[in-house]
C-alpha cells in the first residue's frame, strides 16, 4: 500500500504538472500563435522541460526518444558535454562581439570550415540561421555575377525570409507574399536535363540541395550534382549547395554533395554546426567571390550578431567531436540499420510505400494522404518523436542523433511498427 505522504506528494506533482501545461498552452495561444497550438495539443505534445542525448522530457515526467533531432540541428543529442563546457568556457570570457576588433574564435571557425569542406571553398560568413546563410548566398550569386537569374527545384526548400522564399518550391509558402524576388524559374528536381536547359549565360546561380529533406527526403539520380556543375562552369553561373540540413554528417559523408566529390562555388551550412547548443548559420565560398562581393566595400554584407564568439564556439567542439568520435561513419552504419529496419516493416503494411533516404536523413512514404499525421500522433503517445514533412505530409521523416546507438533505433523501430499498426486498424474500422 502506497503511504499517505507518498500518495499526497504524487497528486501535488500532477496538479503542479497539469497547471504548468495549461499556463504554457494558454500562452502559446494567446501570444505565440493559436493555430499552431491546436496542432500541437492534437498530436500530444506536452511541455519540454528537459533532455539529454537522445532523450526528452516533458512536464508529466515522461520520456521521449528524439527521432526528429530538431530536424538536424542535434546531430550531437542534446546537451552534448563537450559543447556545452566549450560554450560556458567562452561566456566566462566574452559571450558577443564588440564587433570592431578581431575574434579569435570566428577565425579559428572559418579556418577550420576552409579545411573540411570541398576544394575551393576559402572564406566564410557567419549567420544566425539557415535562411540567413541562404539569405547571403543569393546576394553573393547575384552579386558576384551581375546577374537576375536564379534556377531552384520543385519541392526544395530554403527558409522562409523574403529571399530564401522565393526560392523555396512550394507555392504553398510563396503565395501569400508575393510579389518575392523576380527573376526565379523552378525546374523538377533530379531532372538533369530540365536543369541543364534552365541555366544559361543569364543565370545568377543554380540552388540545389543534395538530398530534399522538406520536399519528402528524395535523392537525386547519381551524376545529378555533376552534370549540374559542369553546366553552371560551362555558362559561368554559381552552383549553391545548401546543406542546412544534410551538412556536418548527416547523409554519411561530412557534406550532401562529398558523395559525388562535387565542389559548389558557396555552400550554407547551419541546424548541427551549432552542436545543439548555440545557433549559428554559415555561408563558405570562393575567394573569386569574396574579391567581387567585398573588394570595392567591405562592408557589403554583415551581420551583428553573425560570428559570435558563443556560436563559434559550439561550432569548434562540434566538428572536433564529429572527426573524433567518427560520427560521418556512423551516421552511415547506423542509418543502413535503421533503414533495413523499416523496410522489414514496411513488408507488412500496405500503407507504407516507400522507405528512402541517406545516413541518419531517411524518410517513411505513405500510399495515403494524411496517414503520417495519424501514425505520429500513435508514435508520441508511445514516446518516439518525428515530423512530417513540410512540402509532402505523406512522408515522415527520422532525424536522429549520430550519436544513437542500436539499443535506441531498435525501441524506435519497435514503436514505429505499433503506431503504423494502431493505425491501420483505426483506418480499416472506418473502411
Amino acid at each position: 500500500m502506497t503511504e499517505p505522504g507518498i500518495g499526497r506528494d504524487r497528486i501535488i506533482n500532477r496538479m503542479n504538472a497539469d497547471a504548468l501545461h495549461a499556463e504554457v498552452v494558454g500562452k502559446y495561444a494567446d501570444y505565440i500563435n493559436p493555430y499552431l497550438t491546436k496542432l500541437m495539443n492534437f498530436a500530444g505534445f506536452g511541455v519540454e522541460v528537459q533532455a539529454e542525448g537522445c532523450i526528452m522530457r516533458d512536464h508529466d515526467g515522461r520520456e521521449f526518444l528524439d527521432f526528429l533531432g530538431g530536424y538536424g540541428v542535434f546531430s550531437l543529442g542534446h546537451r552534448h558535454p563537450r559543447v556545452v563546457q566549450a560554450v560556458k568556457d567562452q561566456l566566462d570570457q566574452m559571450p558577443l562581439s564588440g564587433k570592431t576588433f578581431f575574434g579569435k574564435k570566428q577565425a579559428d571557425l572559418a579556418e577550420k570550415l576552409a579545411a573540411i569542406t570541398p576544394e575551393g571553398l576559402q572564406f566564410t560568413f557567419f549567420s544566425n540561421s539557415g535562411t540567413e546563410a541562404i539569405e547571403a548566398a543569393l546576394k553573393f550569386a547575384k552579386g558576384s555575377t551581375r546577374r537576375s537569374k536564379i534556377v531552384s527545384t520543385v519541392g526544395g526548400f530554403h527558409g522562409k525570409t523574403l529571399g530564401a522564399l522565393s526560392v523555396t518550391g512550394r507555392e504553398k509558402y510563396r503565395k501569400p507574399f508575393e510579389p518575392l524576388i523576380p527573376g526565379v524559374e523552378f525546374v523538377a528536381y533530379g531532372d538533369t536535363e530540365a536543369a541543364c536547359a534552365a541555366i544559361d549565360e543569364n543565370t545568377a546561380c543554380f540552388i540545389v540541395e543534395t538530398l530534399q529533406g522538406e520536399g519528402g527526403i528524395h535523392l537525386p539520380p547519381v551524376g545529378y550534382l555533376t552534370a549540374i556543375r559542369a553546366r553552371c562552369t560551362e555558362v559561368r553561373a554559381l552552383l549553391v549547395v545548401d546543406e542546412v540540413q544534410t551538412g556536418l554528417g548527416r547523409t554519411g559523408k561530412m557534406f550532401g554533395c562529398d558523395h559525388e566529390g562535387v565542389s559548389p562555388d558557396i555552400l550554407t551550412m547551419a541546424k548541427a554546426l551549432g552542436g545543439g547548443v548555440m545557433p549559428i548559420g554559415a555561408t563558405t565560398y570562393t575567394r573569386d567571390i569574396c574579391e567581387k562581393i567585398y573588394s570595392e566595400n567591405p562592408l557589403m554584407h554583415t551581420s551583428t550578431f553573425g560570428g559570435a564568439p558563443l556560436a563559434c564556439a559550439a561550432g569548434l567542439e562540434t566538428i572536433a567531436v564529429i572527426e573524433e568520435e567518427g560520427l560521418v561513419e556512423q551516421s552511415r552504419l547506423k542509418g543502413e540499420i535503421l533503414m533495413g529496419g523499416l523496410r522489414e516493416i514496411g513488408k507488412k503494411y500496405d500503407l507504407i510505400a516507400e522507405v528512402r533516404g541517406q545516413g541518419l536523413m531517411v524518410g517513411v512514404e505513405f500510399s495515403i494522404d494524411e496517414v503520417g499525421e495519424l501514425v505520429i500522433g500513435q508514435m508520441v503517445k508511445r514516446g518516439l518523436v518525428a515530423a512530417y514533412t513540410l512540402n509532402n505530409p505523406r512522408v515522415i521523416r527520422m532525424e536522429p542523433a549520430l550519436i544513437v546507438n542500436e539499443s535506441q533505433i531498435s525501441q524506435a523501430l519497435e514503436i514505429f511498427e505499433a503506431a503504423v499498426g494502431e493505425t491501420s486498424e483505426i483506418l480499416s474500422s472506418l473502411a
